[in-house]
């Protein structure tokens, strides 16, 4: 049995579910709820984190700490991104992958990442409660 301390490829049923639910609220909020302007865009920039902290432990065994702090990190670096690219005047051609990654820098977007894996680690810390 593998150290929990230690990551490991493994496969998680529940969060592989957890990761399709999180990515069918982000279709959603996507296309239903595009009008809804500042809630989607930040609420989404939760759930992205949420979503991708999800999709990370569907197949790495390592501690929530760390695939919460590898999922906000990813966030970080695609904001650094388009921060770089506006610095240089740079713009995604494709329509659809300048809506997925975005095109304009925001602290506010960094912020919700932050919340995203604080409430990915909340979340760890009340299953962990309950297992006990």
């Amino acid at each position: 049995m593998a150290r929990p301390d230690v990551c490991h490829w493994r496969f998680d049923a529940r969060a592989a579910i957890g990761a399709l639910v999180a990515f069918v609220l982000l279709v959603l909020l996507a296309t239903v709820g595009a009008r809804t302007g500042w809630l989607r865009g930040f609420f989404g920039d939760v759930l992205a984190v949420i979503w991708l902290y999800a999709c990370f432990r569907t197949v790495i065994g390592a501690p929530p700490w760390s695939l919460a702090l590898a999922a906000v990190g990813v966030g970080c670096a695609l904001e650094l991104s388009q921060y770089i690219a506006r610095l240089w005047h740079l713009r995604i051609g494709h329509p659809v992958l300048r809506v997925l990654l975005g095109s304009t820098p925001d602290w506010m977007d960094v912020l919700a990442y932050a919340l995203g894996g604080v409430a990915v680690l909340a979340s760890e810390a009340v299953a962990a409660r309950r297992r006990c």
